[in-house]
């Protein structure tokens, strides 16, 4: 019991940090968004070598390893498209007077070239590790993107919370495809789903046939999608969003005070 709770406090360690680290590093002057992007490319590789040597491993080290190459990889996917380098053909903000269908086409626009990125790096983790016994960092990247998809149609439908501070100013145009609400009917589908997830992973890391290695992997994993429902919480909750990540966003006094402006507007309708 030990080992899993030392594997929960490393996830939440690592999911707190490395969400800080994104927004900070995106929040340098342009040489050093462009050191940050050249040192996340060689991490992104680097992860991948990691996730294809661990793929066959099954001992306690492999799970961390293979949990934190995954991470690394999704990191190259959050910088590369906070930074605007990778995000997609439309730059610009749409007329609030765009509904349904047409409004769901642009917004997909926007971040396609994004989305496609993640689909690729997701595809060759699965190549990588494909049949292998130790298949922590799919599950861990696959945990990302499903929750991440799931935030960004919500935040599409909308919630109270847009959490508009995390955009850089380059991408403030992004927040015209959000709508602010209460809360929309994906939301209570969506939580409900990744509640039942974890609820299956948490069965199978305390299943007394499961390994210790398979355990501490489970609960990587099933803490990392806990952090990703406690996110989605904060989508509709009257939460301050920025107060766990105020120590990235202090960086940029400009972006926060450009982003500041743009939350005194109306609501989008």
């Amino acid at each position: 019991m030990t080992s899993l709770v030392a594997a929960a406090a490393f996830a939440i360690f690592i999911w707190w940090f490395s969400t800080g680290l994104v927004l900070l590093l995106n929040r340098l002057s342009r040489t050093g968004v462009r050191a940050s992007q050249t040192a996340s490319t060689l991490l992104l590789v680097g992860a991948l070598y990691g996730l294809r040597h661990t793929a066959g491993q099954t001992d306690l080290a492999s799970a961390y390893c293979a949990f934190t190459c995954a991470l690394l990889a999704w990191g190259w996917n959050e910088l590369s498209f906070l930074t605007g380098w990778i995000t997609g053909p439309r730059k610009t903000a749409i007329s609030a007077k765009l509904t349904g269908w047409p409004r769901f086409v642009e917004s997909v626009r926007a971040i396609l070239w994004h989305e496609i990125g993640i689909l690729l790096v997701g595809g060759l983790i699965v190549a990588l590790t494909w049949q292998q016994p130790n298949q922590v960092g799919t599950g861990t990247f696959l945990v990302l993107w499903l929750l991440r998809t799931s935030a960004k149609l919500n935040l599409f439908w909308g919630v109270r919370n847009l959490s508009e501070q995390f955009l850089p100013t380059h991408l403030a145009y992004l927040e015209s495809f959000f709508r602010r609400r209460a809360m929309n009917a994906f939301w209570p589908v969506s939580v409900a789903a990744a509640c039942a997830a974890l609820a299956w992973l948490i069965a199978r890391a305390l299943d007394p046939a499961t390994t210790a290695p398979q355990a501490v992997g489970l609960t990587l994993v099933s803490t990392l999608l806990a952090m990703a429902i406690v996110e989605h919480l904060m989508l509709v909750l009257p939460l301050d969003t920025t107060a766990l990540w105020r120590w990235a966003l202090r960086a940029d006094k400009r972006g926060q005070a450009f982003t500041a402006g743009l939350r005194s507007q109306p609501p989008l309708p």
